[in-house]
């Protein structure tokens, strides 16, 4: 497993990373591994403000279909296009070209109940 020690955590396996007043957010590796094989990625909310812990969108892989929570607060500015014809880049690199979404963080006070990298770690 991978777990990069410049981004945050949520307990529900999504992860995010901030530059400046913006994010990226995805979804973990342990989430990955433990979903399989992904096939879709749902994100409707393209342009809305999502609140912290509120839906954002759906994952779905071969056998099951999870739900994708805000990380903090804040207006989903763009979806990665490559996942549409590539979804399994989640599952190969869900740090990076398997980014989810980007997003202008709201408040970046809500960072601070996210856990870092060692944090996560304990929790699994």
């Amino acid at each position: 497993m991978n777990f990069p020690e410049n981004i945050r955590y949520t307990s529900e396996h999504e992860w995010i990373r901030v530059e400046g007043n913006e994010a990226y957010v995805g979804i973990t590796d342990y989430a990955q591994s433990e979903l399989g094989e992904i096939v879709f990625i749902d994100v409707p909310t393209l342009g809305e403000i999502v609140a912290q812990g509120g839906v954002f969108g759906s994952v779905e892989a071969v056998k099951t279909v999870s739900d994708l929570n805000m990380p903090v607060s804040g207006e989903v500015l763009a979806i990665n296009e490559a996942l549409d014809a590539q979804p399994e880049l989640v599952n190969n690199d869900p740090y990076g070209e398997g980014w989810i979404i980007r997003i202008s963080v709201k408040d970046a006070s809500e960072l601070d109940k996210l856990m870092d990298a060692a944090a996560y770690q304990a929790s699994l």
